[in-house]
């Protein structure tokens, strides 16, 4: 048997119905932007394997930092101690995240980012004797499928089974000239029910890479500061360059109260998540009293080998290569989207930093896993190119050594595809 037909006999896939899905490639390695089979058919990945290559698959410099911690210490429980690249990481982070972040909480991967924020958010609450016990979302927000995450999502059918099972959440939409988010926020704050207020920040990547402006952004969470609500900023599709700054809350004049960071943090390596706070709500947590503790754990969180890739994963982000890189690849996809937001078949395109999208006007099923998407789908993937279409909506977000001949085989995909819709 094949790795692709065990795989299909053991493995159960995230996102996938196996009813009506085939063999999928098996993917034995990867280098640089490039995977190959099993069966020797290469494939460019454009979207960094779900957003967490930046430097590219099997990067040495990445592979030498985790040989290197493994051959100290591996893994050390964080409940009772430390250990120096879990200290070392924490204050590097809090160097380049907004002033007002002051403390840490590591766990494993981005969903469990947004349930510790969320989590801390209400027990804040608690712990000072007052109940508040919903939050805010956008509307068509994506934060996770745990379930505090899965109740701040926005997306239907990724919750629809679990209602009346979750946290509750009131959504707003995004704000656009047609909608006056200011005021639907404005109105919910008075009532003094909501804990926290929870975005992703600047684009709202599973929705299609929906992108809103800054100084919006800016004015809700003012709003939200003004009514004692906190702000969860969840940078865990933004972080770590692809806006074009290091985070999206870098465009940003308000700072949020909480940022959720896990992706691209270990360079796509090692899985582990981040929760920064301010100083005001960790301090709501200190008391005589155990039990106004936040008693929330991983038993891998603070793992000294995801530090340490961690580590070097930012340095390779502010070196000056990758730093020139990134405004390489932003202005590619402005002069592509010059060209090709004119053709008949594209209905908008929006670019941010690394992050291209481009809406296709297609009288075909346009659902999220319509048929629309999965024409696209299979079309790239024959192609060679991993993209992973959002309904109608195909977005480009490739690691950061991605070579402009590289991104040209990538548009050149892309307007092929405008011909079989």
């Amino acid at each position: 048997m094949t790795l692709s037909q065990k795989d299909q006999l053991y493995n159960w896939h995230p996102y996938t119905q196996h009813q009506t899905t085939g063999l999928l490639p098996a993917i034995v390695k990867g280098d640089g932007v490039y995977l190959w089979d099993e069966n020797g058919k290469q494939y460019l990945d454009a979207i960094s394997s779900w957003w967490v290559n930046p430097f590219g698959h099997s990067n040495p410099v990445l592979a030498q930092a985790i040989y290197k911690q493994l051959t100290t210490l591996e893994h050390v429980l964080f409940g009772g101690f430390t250990n120096k690249p879990a200290v070392e990481l924490a204050e590097k982070l809090l160097a380049m995240l907004p002033s007002n972040q002051k403390k840490l909480f590591y766990s494993d991967n981005g969903s469990t980012a947004v349930e510790i924020a969320i989590k801390a958010a209400l027990q804040y609450f608690y712990n000072k004797g007052e109940k508040r016990t919903k939050i805010i979302a956008f509307e068509n927000g994506f934060h996770g499928d745990t379930f505090g995450a899965m109740a701040a999502s926005g997306i239907s059918f990724f919750t629809e089974a679990f209602q009346g099972s979750m946290l509750e959440v009131v959504r707003i939409p995004i704000p656009t000239a047609e909608n006056d988010s200011l005021t639907v926020l404005n109105d919910l704050l008075q009532t003094n029910e909501f804990a926290a207020f929870i975005f992703e920040p600047l684009v709202q990547g599973a929705a299609g890479m929906v992108m809103y402006e800054a100084s919006e952004l800016d004015k809700l969470i003012g709003l939200c500061k003004k009514n004692k609500v906190f702000t969860i900023a969840d940078e865990i599709m933004t972080g770590f360059g692809k806006t074009g700054k290091t985070f999206a809350c870098d465009y940003l004049t308000e700072q949020p109260d909480m940022i959720c960071l896990s992706k691209a943090l270990t360079g796509g390596t090692i899985p582990m998540a981040v929760t920064s706070f301010s100083q005001q709500i960790f301090d709501r947590f200190l008391s005589e009293n155990v039990n106004k503790a936040l008693f929330h754990g991983h038993t891998f969180t603070g793992n000294p080998t995801g530090c340490a890739a961690a580590l070097a994963a930012i340095s390779l982000l502010e070196s000056e290569e990758m730093q020139s890189n990134i405004q390489r690849i932003a202005a590619q996809h402005l002069a592509f989207q010059k060209q090709i937001k004119a053709h008949p078949k594209v209905k908008t395109t929006r670019v941010l930093g690394i992050i291209f999208a481009m809406e296709i006007a297609s009288a075909g099923d346009q659902s999220y896993y319509g048929s629309l998407r999965n024409q696209l789908y299979d079309f790239f993937i024959e192609q060679g190119i991993i993209l992973r279409p959002v309904g109608n909506v195909v977005y480009i977000l490739p690691p950061f050594i991605t070579s402009n001949e590289q991104l040209e085989i990538i548009y050149t995909t892309l307007s092929k595809a405008l011909e079989i819709v």
